[in-house]
C-alpha cells in the first residue's frame, strides 16, 4: 500500500512538471520592441530546464519578409546561408528562482552579435529582455502576441 502511494505521488509529480513549466509567464510568442520580429520562447528541446527562443516571423531592415532572408551577418561564414525564420536566437537561460531567467544568450541577426542576457516577465503581456556585450548594454520590453 505505501509502495503504491509512493509510486502514485512520483507519477503525479512527473506528470505535473511539464504543466508547471508550460505555465511560466516568459513562455509564449513575443513581438520584439522594434515590432520587426516574433519569437517563440519555450523550454529547450535538448534540455527542458533551459529556455530557448526561435524566430517565427520577421521583417528585414528595408521591410523585406524574413522568409526570404538568411543570417548574412553571422560571424560564422558557414551559417550565413541559414534562414532567419526558424533561427534559434535565445538559448541557455536557466530559471533564477526569483521569477526571472539568467545565464543565457541572445543572438541578434541584424548585427551578428551575441549578448549575455537575462529576461523576466513584466506582467502578463510584457517580457523584459536585457543583454550586454562588453560595455554595451541594452534593455527592451517585448509584447505578448499570437503566432
Amino acid at each position: 500500500m505505501i509502495r503504491s502511494l509512493l509510486f502514485a505521488a512520483l507519477a503525479a509529480s512527473v506528470v505535473a512538471t511539464p504543466a508547471l513549466a508550460a505555465s511560466d509567464p516568459v513562455f509564449g510568442v513575443w513581438l520584439t520592441a522594434s515590432k520587426d520580429g516574433k519569437v517563440r520562447v519555450a523550454p529547450c528541446a535538448a534540455d527542458p530546464a533551459q529556455t530557448c527562443g526561435t524566430v517565427l516571423w520577421g521583417r528585414g531592415p528595408n521591410g523585406e519578409d524574413a522568409r526570404t532572408l538568411t543570417d548574412i551577418r553571422n560571424p560564422d561564414p558557414d551559417r550565413r546561408s541559414q534562414p532567419i525564420i526558424g533561427l534559434q536566437i535565445i538559448n541557455g537561460f536557466r530559471h533564477d528562482g526569483e521569477g526571472g531567467w539568467t545565464g543565457g544568450r541572445i543572438y541578434e541577426p541584424q548585427t551578428g552579435r551575441t549578448f549575455k542576457a537575462k529576461m523576466a516577465s513584466a506582467g502578463p503581456n510584457a517580457l523584459k529582455v536585457s543583454g550586454c556585450v562588453l560595455f554595451f548594454c541594452r534593455a527592451e520590453t517585448w509584447t505578448r502576441t499570437t503566432e
